[in-house]
């Protein structure tokens, strides 16, 4: 059903529907229901006249009673689900309310037809019916409000995690363009001509940056901004930048935050590039498997070479682990770690492929 999938697009925030009442048919919705009924048979049992001794038989019966109703609203609610959504809240709360006591009163007359309870007089069978409904209509009033106000809460969480993340995109991106400034600046008196090409290569650029303004782009998007941003710093360091690409076989409508890879290859270009004479290879691997994306930028790394300080850069490593983890949770990392002669930025998260999205919708 298509009102009860989580939703992923690019440019957004993980979306979620915005009727309040869950997808009941799913098996952990279900389980707290079945449980809470058996809570309520608990309490109605012992609200009863004490006996001699616990009545076993009574509690099973009435335990069956009400998971036939609970069952029942569950499923018809789940099957009725998209329609629901259609209405406003108020009013898909008074509908689902009248299901649920229509389907008490239902049971409780299929129970009386067959006097599973025992025959009844005609005023007790009033007072069942009666007792019944309002026990109905009073659990499902307080379950649908619990409903409601869990909804509200995750609304309110998914508005303030989108203004974090956005909070986090527009931080990061006047960096990426006085960096990549002061490349094009370097080449204005050696080589103008250069300067201007780069100049309208950085415009590109910067306008396929601002094209999404949400969170989330396709790898392959991200993949073509970062080549741009490589070829204005081509311009500037010549021959000494060689970059080895290990992207094959990466989906390329795979979700990734953006200007995600550009601040990566810029922290290894100001540290593994540019203190080195004769320059060197900035290594970029990426691999998809098992649902996780793996993401590594390598460049050499020389302990005696000192590197000009670059405020931008640091904080574009930060955004980019706190976008990480706003977005995917503890799951995702990033992680720096050097090795024979090499600095690593990895970093890793759980995703799915749009188009896996799609059909699963």
């Amino acid at each position: 059903m298509q009102t009860a999938k989580r939703l992923k697009r690019p440019g957004s925030v993980a979306l979620v529907d915005d009727f309040f009442v869950p997808e009941l048919c799913e098996s952990e919705a279900l389980l707290g229901l079945v449980l809470l009924a058996e809570l309520l048979v608990l309490v109605l049992v012992l609200a009863e006249p004490m006996q001699p001794a616990f009545n076993w038989m009574r509690l099973a019966l009435v335990s069956l009673f009400v998971q036939w109703i609970v069952l029942l609203s569950a499923g018809t609610m789940c099957l009725l689900r998209p329609l629901l959504a259609r209405l406003r809240a108020a009013l898909a709360g008074m509908v689902c309310c009248a299901l649920v006591v229509g389907l008490t009163l239902a049971c409780t007359a299929v129970a009386d037809i067959y006097q599973l309870g025992g025959p009844l007089t005609r005023d007790g069978e009033a007072n069942l019916y009666l007792r019944h409904a309002l026990i109905g209509l009073i659990m499902s009033g307080l379950l649908l409000r619990y409903f409601y106000l869990q909804s509200q809460w995750r609304r309110q969480e998914q508005a303030e995690l989108h203004a974090r993340i956005e909070s986090l995109q527009a931080r990061i991106r006047p960096h990426f363009l006085f960096n990549s400034l002061n490349s094009i600046a370097s080449l204005v008196v050696s080589d103008p001509s250069r300067a201007e090409q780069a100049v309208l290569d950085l415009s590109d650029l910067f306008r396929a940056s601002l094209a999404r303004p949400g969170s989330l782009v396709t790898w392959g998007e991200e993949l073509e901004l970062s080549r741009r941003y490589l070829s204005i710093e081509q311009y500037r360091l010549g021959d000494r930048l060689r970059v080895d690409w290990q992207v094959e076989g990466v989906p390329e409508d795979l979700p990734i935050p953006q200007l995600t890879l550009q601040p990566m290859l810029e922290n290894a270009l100001i540290h593994g590039i540019q203190p080195r004479i004769e320059g060197g290879v900035v290594g970029v691997a990426a691999h998809y498997a098992d649902g996780v994306f793996h993401l590594e930028v390598s460049n050499p790394y020389d302990e005696t070479a000192q590197a000009p300080p670059s405020r931008g850069t640091r904080q574009g490593l930060r955004n980019i682990d706190a976008r990480l983890t706003a977005l995917f949770g503890s799951a995702a990392s990033l992680s720096v770690e050097r090795r024979e002669g090499r600095h690593y930025t990895c970093l890793r998260y759980p995703c799915a492929r749009q188009k896996q999205e799609a059909r699963s919708i």
